[in-house]
């Protein structure tokens, strides 16, 4: 499917989360990467936070576009109790993330940014998703064999942990991978 002729997509990430979904999509696009440092104001809350991030990093790769570029680009947060879950700095760190989270729900919240050189729209998506009571060895397994430190709240709930401890989700699952594909596909067809 192609979204407008008159239109390139840039996919503002290198997530392969990201590109996989929007390849899935059916849409052809480029990747350009936004380099920013993820940092929001403190009292911002989640979706204030992932838009204002997705925002962020649309402004950094927007001088660079062309008149026929549309330019994409999201951030994904997790936040339990009004606290922010960022990236861990080590497995220590992505360890003591997983033992907070097990046992309880919390939100994944997803801000995308699309624009071109003269409109720009931005939302944020939010999914509830409840874990299980995770054992220890289920922790060190995960932080051993998989990859927690590029993905807030230290998981991806498309590797085994999602598999095997996540209990339910109240929203869109691919809003927890990375990018919610119902929304922006609204998005780009009514472009």
């Amino acid at each position: 499917m192609e979204l407008n002729k008159e239109k390139n997509i840039i996919l503002g990430s290198g997530s392969p989360r990201r590109k996989e979904l929007l390849a899935q999509l059916g849409y052809s696009f480029q990747v350009r990467k936004a380099n920013t440092d993820e940092i929001a104001p403190s009292h911002y809350n989640g979706s204030e936070t992932a838009v204002f991030l997705a925002i962020q990093k649309a402004d950094v790769l927007k001088p660079t576009l062309q008149q026929e570029e549309l330019l994409i680009t999201a951030d994904t947060e997790v936040w339990k109790d009004n606290i922010r879950f960022g990236k861990p700095d080590s497995i220590e760190s992505a360890k003591e993330m997983l033992r907070s989270l097990s046992g309880e729900s919390h939100d994944v919240i997803t801000g995308i940014c699309v624009c071109d050189q003269k409109k720009t729209i931005s939302l944020s998506v939010t999914t509830k998703v409840f874990f299980k009571t995770l054992s220890e060895e289920e922790i060190d397994h995960y932080t051993q064999v998989y990859q927690p430190l590029d993905k807030a709240g230290a998981y991806g709930i498309q590797e085994w942990i999602g598999l095997i401890g996540i209990e339910k989700i109240e929203g869109s699952y691919f809003n927890v991978v990375g990018l919610p594909v119902f929304e922006l596909s609204e998005i780009l067809m009514n472009w």
